[in-house]
């Protein structure tokens, strides 16, 4: 396949087009500076985007294109900015990288999520809105639970809303298995259009 990679200079960003590559997918990799993106591939193309900037995501994503997102930012309004910008894009289809305890999956996360919205404060609406313009594309939201650089589990699995657990905030899961998640969805798509959980 020929996917996007957005944010593809952070760490599940640099996972995720890693792992497209060693699938044998071609990747265009974006990033405020490419420089920054620490692969090298002939199936690899890096180039400068920023989601502030719709135009330079624009001029990157088209009708048949599948962009996936490791974006992730510590001031608000970067994440709803950089999915309306990929959605005004037109892709054909959107794998979008969210937070477990936030907007439809805060029912799931139980007692968790409120821990979550003090550590977030005005990062919590940001981080619907971009979700919810993902969802209303038809794209699918992954909702990950605290990151870590742990290796891919041999045991993840993706599960819907319905199977979400409690939030563990002391558990964490892999960048390297949430990559995975999102790649095995771009590859054969369960989720079109709805929120789903990596789970290690």
């Amino acid at each position: 396949m020929n996917l996007i990679v957005l944010a593809a200079s952070g760490r599940t960003g640099l996972a995720l087009t890693r792992q497209a590559l060693e699938r044998g997918h071609t990747v265009t990799a974006i990033a405020r500076d490419p420089r920054r993106i620490a692969l090298d591939h002939e199936n690899l193309r890096k180039v400068a985007g920023d989601v502030s900037d719709p135009a330079s995501i624009a001029a990157v994503v088209g009708p048949d294109s599948v962009v996936l997102s490791g974006l992730g930012t510590e001031t608000a309004g970067v994440l709803s900015a950089g999915a309306e910008a990929v959605v005004a894009s037109g892709p054909a289809r959107i794998i979008w990288l969210g937070a477990y305890g936030t907007g439809p999956s805060a029912e799931a996360a139980g007692e968790g999520a409120a821990v979550l919205e003090k550590f977030l404060g005005d990062r919590i609406p940001d981080k619907v809105a971009a979700d919810n313009a993902v969802l209303a594309a038809g794209g699918t939201v992954f909702h990950a639970g605290v990151l870590s650089d742990e290796p891919e589990s041999p045991s993840r699995r993706t599960v819907g809303l319905d199977e979400g657990p409690p939030l563990d905030l002391r558990a964490t899961v892999g960048r390297e298995t949430v990559a995975a998640a999102m790649l095995d969805e771009a590859e054969a798509p369960r989720f079109p259009g709805a929120v789903a959980l990596p789970l290690s």
